[in-house]
Order: structure tokens, then C-alpha cells, then sequence
């Protein structure tokens, strides 16, 4: 009951700053403009630039991190002798443990000037390095799930394959993969809410840009770095330009609700047809 009415209490306080903006500023302007400058004269709401962002850095760190954790996942659970896999297993999971303000400085300090010298034009800013961070932090959570998700595939059905002459890879590939499909799309699922929602480090990778673009070479700003920007004290409460950070928070809401009903669709949809 604690736990129902505090998530009542959030989802209130939230839509209910939220309608307040929307009596000042129209649905389609927010929705569909292009332009995010609340802050500066003539004003302007177009959330498109912090959405564009956002989704350059989840795109980014799943295009990094899934194709390794798979392999760190495929590796763990049928390679690795059961010594290597008590201290590898371990080591991995220790990068969740890290600050995210240090991963942010981290990007800023070693990832961005290694960026630089492959990317001369790139900015000290950029959503690339920002992306990149994230994958690291995402890393462990994919990797372990997706561990778990091999393991958890019987052991008759791999002997089966190599009994009928298929190859390591072949097993991998044709019963490792299919078989923990639903799982490695939860995993995926859980690691983009986790990238969606990372603050700190993409606010010091990624720079506070409001920036329209797919370029990830430049500087961009992400949901959550604007809303870290406006709870810095600098701006009055009950203002337009306060109640934006409830509006852009509840986006951000909706689309990780939506993100999460889908996946447990799908997951539930696939058990249920690999059940049958």
C-alpha cells in the first residue's frame, strides 16, 4: 500500500504541474516545435531537441552495449571454465557500482580526447562520448541478464544439437539465441529504461545543448539534463519556465510506461507461443 500510494502521490504531483503548462502552452507547440528555448526571449517550447537527444544517446549505448554483452553473455555461460567465471562475473558487475558523476568525467577526460583524434571537428561536448558511457554503464546489466538467460536454456536440448552435428556456432545461433529470445528483449528493454533515464553523466558527456539533430559528433541535451538544469534553484517556482520540467518529466514518464508495456507484451506473448 506504501508503494501504491507513493506512486499515486508522484503520478498526481507530476500531471498536475504538467496541466498547468498546458494551459499556457498549446499541445502542438510543445509536441511538434522544433525549437526548446524556454529560457530566453522570444520563448520557446518545442520539446522535438530534447527527444531527439535522448533517443541519439539510447540508440547509441544499445548499438554499443547489447552486441558485447551478448558476447560476455554467450562466453560466460558456455566457455568459461567455472574459476574464470567467478572473478569475470564479478568484475563486470562492479562497473554498476560506480557514480554516474564519474562516468560522466570519465567521458569528459579520457573517452572524449581519444574521440578527438579519430574525429577531429568533434565537440568537447558530444552525444557520441555520451553514448559510449552509457553503453559502459548498461553493459553489466545486459551482460548478466543475458548470462542468466543462456543458462537457463536446458542442457538437453544444446546436447541435442551437437548430437545432430551442429557446430558451436550453430548452437549459438539456432538454439542459444531463439531460445532466450523473450529474455534478451527483457534485458534490452530494462538496459534502454536505464539509458533513458541516466542524468548525470550525459549532462557532463553530452553537453546542455538543446540541439535538433543526428549528428552525434555535436553537443546535445537529453530530457533529464534539462530537468537537472532547471532543479539548480536558478528559477522561480510557479513560472512557465518551472513548470516545464514537470512536463518534460511526465513525457519522459509515459515513455518509459509505454516502453515497459511493450516489452512485457512481448514477453509475455513469447512464452506463451514457446509454452504452446
Amino acid at each position: 500500500m506504501i508503494s501504491i500510494l507513493t506512486t499515486i502521490g508522484i503520478i498526481f504531483v507530476l500531471f498536475d504541474e504538467t496541466w498547468n503548462f498546458f494551459k499556457l502552452v498549446p499541445l502542438k507547440d510543445f509536441f511538434f516545435g522544433t525549437r526548446w528555448e524556454p529560457l530566453l526571449i522570444p520563448k520557446s517550447f518545442g520539446v522535438l531537441p530534447l527527444v531527439a537527444g535522448t533517443f541519439l544517446i539510447v540508440v547509441g549505448a544499445i548499438t554499443f552495449a547489447l552486441p558485447l554483452g551478448l558476447m560476455v553473455g554467450i562466453y560466460l555461460s558456455q566457455y568459461a571454465s567455472p574459476n574464470i567465471r567467478a572473478w569475470i562475473k564479478p568484475a563486470i558487475e562492479v562497473l554498476a557500482g560506480i557514480p554516474t558523476v564519474v562516468y560522466g568525467y570519465f567521458a569528459l577526460t579520457f573517452i572524449t580526447p581519444l574521440l578527438k583524434i579519430i574525429f577531429p571537428t568533434i565537440q568537447v561536448f558530444n552525444a557520441l562520448s555520451g553514448a559510449i558511457v552509457v553503453g559502459i554503464m548498461i553493459l553489466p546489466l545486459i551482460s548478466s541478464l543475458c548470462d542468466d538467460a543462456f543458462s537457463s536454456i536446458p542442457k538437453s536440448i544444446k546436447e541435442g544439437a551437437y548430437a545432430m552435428g551442429a557446430t558451436s556456432f550453430e548452437v549459438i545461433t539456432h538454439v542459444l539465441i531463439p531460445g532466450a529470445a523473450s529474455r534478451i528483449l527483457a534485458a534490452v528493454i530494462l538496459a534502454v529504461s536505464r539509458a533513458i533515464g541516466e542524468t548525470m553523466a550525459v549532462t557532463l558527456a553530452a553537453g546542455a545543448t538543446p540541439n535538433l539533430t543526428i549528428n552525434p559528433l555535436e553537443s546535445i541535451q537529453t530530457m533529464t539534463a534539462y530537468i537537472v538544469q532547471i532543479s539548480m534553484g536558478d528559477i522561480p517556482a510557479g513560472g512557465v519556465e518551472y513548470m516545464t520540467s514537470f512536463a518534460v518529466g511526465s513525457l519522459l514518464f509515459l515513455m518509459t510506461l509505454i516502453l515497459n508495456i511493450l516489452g512485457q507484451k512481448i514477453f509475455v506473448k513469447r512464452e506463451f507461443s514457446t509454452s504452446n
